[in-house]
């Protein structure tokens, strides 16, 4: 077989988030390149789903809300050793700055920001990262690179992922960890479904798309494939950097 730096073939890989969207894209585009993947999410029946659409043998599914600590804890616990880790789940609220609420505010930071954070800290804990592990945080060009109406608090959430992605990877390095951030701009499963509340999918089309220059908005396989790299040998002198795959949108 030839050699292909990008290949995951004995490598074990968890995804949060992986019964939709973003999640689900890497979970099934990592099997294909021959890792045994770890898949989390609340919604048992569409974990099963993602379960149905990964290549090879051997993965394991393991429901947890990671929004709740006893539920973080017992991914751990369940967790297999892993080569890479790639936290996927997450919520793009959308509100207004003067209709913030600390109930929402709360709800964003939990889940996004400090449920990973956490997950990390307890995978290296219990030592269920092995040497010259991966961990990949799902972020956004939201909060990294640009600013939109309605984003402030997701903003905020995806920015601190950022900040903490530079004081990981300096710190983890020692042990040869890597830590990185992928920053997407708009993969509409993700998005539209938790948007509609200030923006509809024809306003979106018509202010938002046509700002790409690559003429499209992103798919879960895009994303997917910038994950493989920082995944596979082929970046094994990349830690620390934020990998914007947003089709040119931070060019305008």
């Amino acid at each position: 077989m030839a050699y292909n730096p990008f290949s995951l073939e004995g490598k074990t890989i968890l995804v949060t988030g992986a019964s939709s969207g973003i999640g689900r894209g890497i979970a099934a585009e990592c099997s294909k390149m021959g890792a045994k993947m770890v898949i989390n999410g609340r919604n048992v029946e569409r974990l099963n789903e993602t379960m149905s659409m990964l290549e090879g043998e051997g993965h394991v599914a393991i429901a947890a809300d990671l929004s709740k600590q006893e539920d973080i804890d017992s991914l751990v616990a369940q967790c297999p050793a892993i080569n890479g880790v790639v936290h996927s789940a997450g919520i793009p609220k959308i509100c207004g700055v003067k209709h913030i609420e600390r109930s929402l505010l709360e709800e964003i930071v939990n889940v996004n920001e400090i449920a990973p954070i956490l997950l990390t800290s307890g995978l290296l804990k219990k030592k269920k990262l092995q040497k010259k592990s991966s961990i990949i945080f799902i972020a956004s060009i939201s909060g990294v690179c640009v600013a939109n109406v309605g984003e402030a608090p997701y903003s905020t959430t995806k920015g601190g992922l950022a900040g903490f992605t530079k004081g990981a990877a300096y710190e983890l390095a020692a042990q040869g960890t890597r830590v990185n951030t992928i920053c997407p701009a708009l993969v509409p499963t993700s998005i539209l479904g938790l948007s509609n509340e200030m923006f509809s999918e024809q306003q979106l089309k018509d202010t938002m798309y046509g700002r790409y220059p690559l003429k499209r908005v992103g798919t879960p396989e895009d994303i997917a494939n910038g994950a493989i790299y920082l995944l596979s040998d082929a970046s094994s002198w990349v830690t620390g950097i934020n990998l914007i795959i947003d089709g040119g949108y931070t060019l305008v």
